[in-house]
């Protein structure tokens, strides 16, 4: 992968370790060992306050236009964020590994619009810059300017583009056209099958898998013994996770992890008994837009149980789905 001025070798994106015990009783706060310590000192505020700020759009091989600093660095957003309003979700140890682009003055532009560059107050007094709404961030493990390790890693951070967008989500559109407007694959094309536990900020433990989609569980299936009751036209909304034979886990207990066999022929992994499902109303990582569908669609705690964190606004059913 190379930019038109600079070589950037790509990372693979890691994902984060994080224990989780029993079944919870509603949303906590994210754990203080989500984010390991950084590796590298180097973090953009540590940098010289001149010269200013400055916003650069510049083309990586694989990933279009991402946007730098003005020491070359690599500038991320966080889809745990929002946008509209601008806010930031990532504090704490998460800011340390993540640190801020922050601005005490005018932000110059190279490439960029200057009508989408904004700022937030952070819960420190600081002001960190914004793009189209979205809070930007550097990584601490880019030890050089060029390199981009924070690319998807955990499934929620990416390199920021110059309107704001996620660095290599155009690229996969041209390539896949018609897959946006359809229900979400059962698995990705490529790596083992992963079932990671996660603290979701304002949600509470949850279970993902290894792109950061938050699973579920299914109150009309079975636990003892394992039996999965959604196929055909429910297995399109809620893709089963099936097993490849190399089911690896993070921050989940091996013993719980199980699988079952479908009526299709496939295997389905379980956790705690309960097979788990994808759903395709989920379109970034980390959502949780399928949790108290139909009263019978709820995430799984990483201890193989249905999530206590209340329904905020509970979807249709669609269909008995």
């Amino acid at each position: 992968m190379s930019r038109k001025h600079l070589a950037v070798p790509m990372a693979a994106a890691a994902i984060g370790l994080l224990t989780l015990g029993a079944c919870s009783t509603g949303p906590q706060s994210p754990a203080a060992d989500t984010y390991a310590a950084p590796a590298k000192a180097a973090a953009a505020n540590d940098a010289p306050k001149t010269p200013a700020v400055t916003l650069s759009a510049v083309q990586v091989d694989g990933l279009g236009q991402i946007l730098t600093d003005q020491y070359g660095y690599t500038l991320y957003r966080f889809d745990m964020d929002s946008a509209n309003p601008p806010l930031s979700k990532c504090d704490g140890p998460c800011a340390t590994k993540w640190p801020p682009l922050t601005t005490d003055g005018a932000v110059q532009v190279s490439g960029v619009d200057q009508s989408v560059v904004g700022d937030i107050t952070r819960g420190d007094g600081t002001k960190q810059v914004t793009v189209n709404g979205w809070p930007v961030y550097k990584f601490a493990d880019d030890a050089v300017p060029g390199e981009v390790k924070g690319q998807g890693v955990n499934g929620t951070w990416f390199a920021v583009t110059p309107d704001g967008g996620k660095a290599g989500a155009q690229q996969a559109q041209q390539a896949q056209p018609a897959q946006r407007a359809q229900p979400a694959p059962a698995q990705p094309a490529q790596g083992p099958v992963r079932i990671v536990g996660a603290d979701l900020p304002g949600f509470g433990p949850a279970l993902a898998d290894q792109d950061g989609f938050t699973l579920y569980l299914f109150t009309k299936d079975s636990k003892k013994p394992s039996k999965a009751t959604c196929d055909g036209a429910c297995a399109e909304k809620w893709p089963p996770v099936t097993d490849n034979g190399d089911v690896q886990v993070t921050g989940v207990d091996k013993a719980l992890v199980g699988s079952v066999a479908r009526a299709d022929g496939t295997t389905q992994v379980t956790v705690g008994g309960w097979p788990v499902y994808r759903f395709s109303g989920d379109t970034d990582a980390g959502q949780t837009n399928g949790h108290g569908v139909g009263g019978t669609w709820f995430v799984i705690e990483p201890a193989g149980c249905k999530s206590a964190a209340p329904v905020q606004q509970q979807a249709p059913a669609g269909g008995g789905y």
